[in-house]
């Protein structure tokens, strides 16, 4: 099982959260159906500073550095949309 870090951009809202999946789609999938059926999931209205004809979900995998046993480094994955990355330190 990996942890990812899933951020889903649709109709002016925007939702980020945490799911643990297998490396495959279905699994991934799975995953996020699963998560939003919990309905525990806060969107934010991006209001009119989003354009709601892009529409995108991305994710990120959550791995744990060696070096600092306390911090992790993210890897993107990326389903559809720009690519996007970022590193925690």
């Amino acid at each position: 099982m990996k942890k990812l870090i899933i951020n889903i951009w649709a109709y002016n809202h925007h939702t980020t959260f945490t799911v643990e999946a297998e490396d495959n789609s279905e699994s991934v999938e799975k995953a996020i159906l699963d998560k939003l059926g919990e309905k525990s999931i806060i969107w934010e209205n991006l209001g009119n500073s989003y354009s709601n004809q892009i529409n995108r979900i991305t994710y990120e995998e959550v791995i744990k550095d060696d070096r600092q046993p306390s911090e992790g480094t993210l890897h993107t994955k990326e389903s559809s949309g720009s690519q996007m990355g970022a590193g925690a330190s």
